[in-house]
């Protein structure tokens, strides 16, 4: 199993309220996106099982992957096609070492360093950023920029995902640069017309 989404839409219960997220998400999916990663960190072990387990189920007979963020274990114990990990997830390469080696494994990153540290040791695609201002990545410092994004996408020789206040014209400005795809969170689980924000994402990465 190969990387073969441009758009990465990542969950947040909060930013989708007062809707279900589970409801802004099927209309995601039949928008045509095509990965998912699940991202609830204040959920306990047992509780985003649950809800893995319950996205599972949406997300049967559709083209959509679901990724686990940073728990392995609830990512093997779904059967999910992919694990993201952070800074503070397990070391990439033991990860490698336990996953399927068809599940996809991907990384966020802040640095080249540690974009090319990712690659070095199994990732099969990394996010890089936050590219511009966001309040959801103040704690990762400054914008790293496009000129860095380009540099990084130079590099690397894995799909390079940008993130960090990306809006759908800033999408196709990160493609002119490289990226092989963009992430989102709350440009899309907060737009009053899902289907419509992610039309305008697929005509700006040519497919989603």
């Amino acid at each position: 199993m190969r990387v073969d989404f441009k758009f990465y839409l990542i969950t947040d219960r909060a930013a989708s309220a007062p809707r279900p997220m589970q409801e802004v998400l099927a209309q995601a999916v039949a928008a045509g996106v095509r990965a998912i990663q699940l991202r609830e960190k204040d959920l306990s072990a047992k509780q985003l099982y649950q809800l893995a387990l319950t996205l599972r189920g949406q997300l049967h007979g559709t083209a959509c992957k679901l990724i686990i963020n940073d728990r392995l274990e609830v990512a093997s114990c779904t059967d999910a096609e992919g694990l993201h990990l952070t800074a503070h997830s397990l070391p990439t390469a033991i990860a490698r070492r336990c996953m399927p080696a068809d599940k996809l494994i991907g990384v966020s990153t802040h640095s080249l360093t540690e974009v090319l540290q990712a690659e070095a040791t199994g990732a099969d695609f990394v996010l890089f950023g936050p590219i511009f201002e966001t309040r959801s990545k103040l704690a990762y410092g400054a914008p790293q920029g496009l000129e860095n994004l380009s540099e990084v996408v130079r590099r690397a020789n894995l799909p390079v995902f940008a993130i960090g206040g990306i809006s759908p014209a800033r999408a196709q400005i990160c493609v002119d640069h490289g990226a092989a795809g963009v992430a989102a969170i709350s440009s899309v689980l907060a737009a009053p017309d899902v289907p419509e924000v992610l039309a305008d994402y697929e005509n700006a990465l040519g497919g989603l």
